[in-house]
């Protein structure tokens, strides 16, 4: 059976599909985008919590030659000190603030952010300076212990300060890494304070 159409009526079926496909294609073309969007609002999600503000970053980049110090003088009273609570107490610093580094170098490198920070360390509350560290590296028994425990009181009330830098931060684990810090620290703070009273410090 033979079916004719007129040329108004084949135009008509032309338009009619040709907007069916149009109707299909931007069906498709929308469920794809959707799809992509919420999987990477997903990812820009993760990047937000992932994210480092100008503060956090340089709080990163001074912090580490901070326990870096620390790390370096904790080490030397290792070798130099008899005294086995300050000698545990210098094992437990330099272990656990060398694990805080890698993890501090990490965050950066994430961030694509340098580990330079474009200053002097001496600009930093509670490091030692070279006379203190030479001070120190001359010193033996007793007074050895005394500078050491000093300095590293020092040295973690300039921690704490610089904890401050984050008090507000909105990275999760930044805010958190500068809680535990403060915790930590002034524990040991207490720990040392009261260890120089038995030195007679």
């Amino acid at each position: 059976m033979n079916i004719t159409i007129d040329r108004k009526t084949g135009v008509l079926l032309a338009i009619i599909v040709l907007l069916g496909a149009a109707v299909i294609s931007m069906a498709i073309s929308r469920d794809h985008n959707g799809m992509k969007s919420g999987h990477m609002g997903g990812h820009s999600s993760s990047q937000a919590n992932g994210n480092l503000t100008g503060a956090d970053v340089m709080f990163l980049q001074m912090m580490i030659p901070h326990h870096q110090q620390a790390v370096d003088i904790s080490e030397l009273a290792l070798s130099k000190s008899k005294d086995r609570e300050l000698t545990e107490l210098a094992k437990a610093i330099a272990n656990g603030q060398r694990a805080e580094i890698v993890k501090m170098k990490a965050w950066l490198k994430d961030a694509g952010a340098s580990e330079d920070m474009g200053h002097s360390t001496h600009d930093m509350g509670g490091m030692l300076s070279d006379e203190e560290l030479t001070a120190l590296t001359s010193a033996t028994g007793t007074k050895f212990d005394l500078l050491w425990l000093q300095g590293m009181t020092a040295h973690h009330d300039g921690a704490l300060h610089m904890t401050q830098m984050i008090e507000d931060a909105q990275n999760p684990e930044i805010k958190a890494f500068g809680e535990a810090i403060v915790i930590e620290q002034s524990a040991q703070i207490e720990q040392m304070k009261a260890m120089l009273n038995r030195l007679g410090g």
